[in-house]
């Protein structure tokens, strides 16, 4: 039987009186990976960005292994250390060199030894091309594209379960793109459990096993990328897709 890591139902969340979550549903089974695509505005990031509860969901629930991460008395420490995230703006320690960066919540969350956390920073580091030659840098240092594998990186540092990407090649020049989406698409094959929000069509058509097309707030469609990108059922799918495969 499939394994579902992370079950979401019925989750709303508003932000005064603008419901930006409306009743979204959907599960995210164990080496998965689920690209959410949709235009601005949708409640693509909102939605992940409650997933890992940096939004606070103002209704539904949000399942950790069967669990309900917004119970009270939830441990949401241990949640979100099993969520690894990674930002459009890289989100780095600009005081710290690279490899400091994949070191510190480590030691600091985690309480692994400093040997430990060094070896595991070094080896995701290699994984993504951030090999030693960039170590010792500081991201000043760094291109865009570097800088988003070195958060990458710090991110798999900590062993998630899964790891969330919130549109990580927006905020690189074109030239940049392909490193980053190079890095990713190794994890994918690599067995990791990812929900990537994305404006990369082709990348979301090669690597995902299911994407979700947002619209309005709502999950407006889903299946497998076959499905979304030469079938699409729903009216609104289809404008989307025309205008972005134009």
């Amino acid at each position: 039987m499939t394994q579902a890591i992370i079950e979401i139902k019925h989750l709303k969340k508003s932000f005064g009186q603008n419901e930006v979550l409306k009743d979204i549903s959907l599960s995210v089974n164990k080496g998965e990976v689920i690209s959410i695509i949709g235009s601005s505005g949708s409640g693509k990031s909102t939605l992940l960005r409650s997933i890992n509860l940096l939004e606070e969901p103002s209704g539904g629930e949000i399942l950790f292994h069967g669990q309900n991460v917004l119970k009270k008395g939830y441990n949401l420490t241990e949640y979100r250390e099993k969520l690894g995230m990674v930002f459009q703006s890289f989100n780095l320690f600009e005081n710290l060199n690279v490899l400091e960066n994949a070191i510190v919540a480590q030691t600091t969350v985690l309480k692994r030894s400093r040997s430990e956390a060094e070896a595991i920073a070094k080896e995701n580091l290699n994984k993504v091309g951030m090999t030693e030659q960039y170590w010792k840098a500081k991201p000043k240092q760094l291109s865009g594209g570097q800088k988003q594998r070195v958060a990458i990186a710090r991110a798999l540092s900590v062993n998630p379960e899964a790891m969330l990407f919130d549109e990580p090649t927006s905020a690189l020049d074109p030239e940049m793109v392909g490193e980053v989406l190079k890095a990713m698409k190794d994890l994918a094959k690599s067995g990791l459990t990812m929900i990537i929000v994305t404006h990369e069509m082709d990348f979301a058509k090669d690597v995902s096993n299911r994407v979700v097309f947002m619209d309005q707030g709502v999950i407006a469609e889903e299946g497998t990328p076959e499905q979304i990108f030469e079938h699409p059922t729903h009216e609104r799918t289809k404008e989307f897709l025309q205008r972005f495969l134009k």
